[in-house]
């Protein structure tokens, strides 16, 4: 399914920029690449308290290196981190990297989310999938979303057990203003609920039944607002949940700055998650500016704004563009599209 974009005036949406995934056959769960233009920069700021990553103390703005080649995303918890392992040999085998003396060293961060629970745990991305993500990209306006690579597996409204859950996945937006281009690529496998913050409505999240449709309002259940004959809260394991993604701009940034939007993008996230930077979410936004809108400044308060917006879109467009219900062993994993829609 194609993204729903937050914007329709963008013709040329971020040149250079490429979205690739890897869907493993096998069972829900997989790989996403970003692949960005020469000349880059990268900022990332982690607020979960159980994040999985890789080269994220290299994005630091003290630190030497300010631009990265490719970021990934994947499934298949700290195992999955081996997906950027290919995504390497593939960047070197381009001739992209930084040039140290005779070789070249491609710089890709990425960040992973716990999916383990869907299926076969011995199942997860490796580095064939990382370079078969890279094979596969695209535009990053015609990137699929919903249940492919990264978001295969991934779940959200976990906090009454795994077994009520619903499906997460892939999401994409982007908009444009004052004459930058702002977009997100967001992975959704979160503890909490999603909501609609231009309505307050739930979208998808924890279920009053494992084989009903009805939502919980886990949160409202936490905070022992809902009554006694709410079900009980039921986490799941420490650390098995999370929301990654990338923000992407035109503009020219240093690491100061796409670290700074990095943080403010988390903001898109609180509005649409709850709770949300939780001790069972590592949750992880990179942020990166090609520079292709030219050598004026960045506009931080526009772009600021920006961010946190694209990230609410590209969260609700992750879970409503998820295929419908999953059947894993004893458990089903519906959709927003099984649910019901209001008459």
């Amino acid at each position: 399914m194609a993204p729903e974009p937050a914007s329709t005036s963008v013709h040329h949406l971020l040149p250079g920029v490429l979205v690739g995934h890897d869907t493993d056959p096998r069972r829900p769960t997989g790989v996403t690449v970003v692949l960005l233009p020469e000349g880059t920069t990268v900022g990332v700021d982690v607020r979960g308290a159980a994040p999985g990553t890789r080269e994220t103390d290299l994005l630091d703005p003290v630190n030497t290196i300010d631009v990265a080649h490719a970021i990934v995303l994947a499934g298949g918890s700290a195992h999955g981190l081996a997906a950027a392992d290919g995504v390497m040999r593939w960047a070197e085998a381009q001739g992209r990297g930084v040039p140290v003396g005779p070789v070249r060293v491609p710089i890709v961060p990425a960040a992973v989310v716990f999916d383990l629970l869907v299926g076969d745990p011995t199942v997860r991305p490796d580095a064939a999938a990382g370079e078969r993500a890279c094979t596969a990209a695209v535009p990053l306006a015609q990137a699929p979303t919903g249940s492919v690579g990264a978001g295969a597996g991934a779940t959200v409204g976990k906090l009454l057990g795994p077994d009520r859950a619903m499906r997460g996945g892939v999401g994409i937006a982007w908009l444009e203003a004052g004459g930058f281009t702002m977009a997100a690529v967001v992975v959704v496998n979160a503890l909490g609920d999603v909501v609609d913050p231009a309505t307050g409505q739930l979208v998808a999240g924890a279920r009053m039944a494992p084989d009903g449709l009805a939502l919980a309002d886990a949160t409202a259940i936490h905070l022992g607002l809902a009554g006694p004959a709410a079900p009980p809260v039921r986490p799941p394991p420490l650390g098995s949940a999370t929301t990654i993604g990338v923000l992407l701009t035109d503009a020219r940034l240093t690491k100061a700055q796409a670290r700074r939007l990095a943080q403010v993008g988390h903001d898109g996230l609180a509005r649409t998650i709850r709770p949300v930077h939780t001790t069972m979410d590592g949750d992880t936004l990179f942020a990166a500016g090609t520079g292709t809108a030219g050598e004026r400044p960045a506009d931080m308060l526009l772009l600021g704004t920006m961010a946190a917006e694209v990230t609410a879109h590209a969260v609700l467009a992750a879970v409503r563009s998820a295929d419908p219900g999953l059947r894993i062993g004893p458990w089903w994993l519906p959709a927003f599209a099984d649910r019901p829609r209001p008459a």
